[in-house]
């Protein structure tokens, strides 16, 4: 368990592909539309052109984000992206993003998968709430469409394509603590009344990280590394493109938001009804359901646009984030829960006031 005091999210930006595939356009697969719906709740993906790849849509994230928060280019000072689908094994695509932007910035990549944005941005709440980083542009983007199977019919019509960035920045605190920087504190159920004085009001008031790397294999692409290279018999058993064992990852997921987002809020002393927004990554209609009925949210504060875009893996919460704010649905100083599971296996759950 950790906190982040002093920094804010001082806007956003996304960007998904044109191209527009529906669950009737996968019929000719023989995936069944309805089967689609009724298990996961999406209805239709994004797809990137051919000649579109992760930075790409980085790039375009990034502008819009920066346009949306008043930023200067010339004033980041940080740059990291989430992100499992790179354009390639190095340079970073971060890099490539800093490049394409003409940004003048250290870039670096996280890859955790689903939860990959959750990590970054407590990543870079570290570098700005100690001073370190002014202006941290923080993205995640995967292109999804081209680690699956096609063939694979329960699996391929989950994934989507998109990016999705925020900004980053310091601001005043308004921390009771006397170290209104940067805080760690252990998971301690019965935190004394001088502890409970010390949390902050502002910023990344409570965040958990995690992993149960044992499960790993639970969704995984088996070739490609060094591990087991991508040679010609791996590329013909298909072991480029990503295994999932469904049903076990979802009685994970839905163990591990309940407990993870239980933490957090326990830890920062919030009830559920005291939230403006749960932003949950938008893998599965059923495990969002599950977690607002264990939580006792209002569903009205519960924000899903995976009906629109399926499972966009790094890029779902920072998408969901970028339409809330678009659509009104996120102020100044709201309490936003997020919450990010999946490949690793690992998970982030933060509880941030807006």
């Amino acid at each position: 368990m950790g906190r982040v005091a002093g920094v804010r999210i001082a806007g956003t930006g996304s960007y998904v592909p044109e191209n527009c595939v529906t669950n009737e356009d996968l019929a000719a697969l023989g995936c069944d539309s309805d089967w689609i719906v009724r298990r996961t709740g999406i209805r239709e993906r994004r797809h990137a052109r051919p000649d579109e790849a992760t930075s790409d849509m980085c790039y375009e994230a990034a502008l819009r984000c920066l346009e949306n928060s008043n930023t200067k280019i010339d004033d980041v000072d940080l740059i990291i992206v989430a992100t499992i689908t790179p354009d390639r094994p190095t340079p970073s695509t971060a890099c490539q993003v800093q490049s394409m932007l003409g940004a003048s910035a250290p870039a670096m990549d996280i890859s955790v998968a689903c939860s990959g944005f959750t990590y970054a941005l407590v990543t870079a709440a570290q570098f700005v709430a100690a001073g370190n980083a002014k202006n941290a542009l923080v993205i995640g983007a995967d292109l999804m469409s081209r680690t699956v199977d096609p063939d694979d019919k329960k699996t391929y019509p989950l994934f989507g394509d998109a990016a999705a960035a925020t900004m980053l920045t310091a601001c005043e605190t308004d921390s009771t603590s006397d170290d209104s920087q940067a805080s760690t504190s252990s998971d301690n159920e019965s935190r004394s009344d001088n502890e409970s004085a010390s949390i902050p009001n502002d910023g990344i008031i409570s965040y958990q990280l995690g992993s149960e790397g044992r499960f790993g294999d639970l969704l995984c692409i088996r070739a490609g590394g060094s591990r087991k290279p991508l040679t010609p018999d791996a590329h013909a058993a298909g072991d480029q493109y990503m295994k999932m064992d469904g049903r076990a990852v979802f009685k994970w997921a839905v163990r591990v938001v309940d407990e993870s987002a239980k933490d957090v809020l326990r830890h920062a002393s919030v009830d559920p009804e005291e939230l403006s927004l749960l932003v949950l990554h938008q893998a599965n209609q059923r495990i969002i359901d599950s977690a607002v009925s264990d939580l006792g949210v209002e569903r009205t504060k519960v924000f899903v646009n995976l009906d629109r875009f399926g499972n966009t893996s790094a890029a779902s919460i920072p998408l969901a984030l970028d339409e809330a704010v678009q659509a009104g649905r996120l102020q100044r100083g709201d309490l936003v829960l997020m919450s990010g599971f999946g490949a690793g296996l690992a998970w982030g759950t933060l509880l941030m006031r807006w």
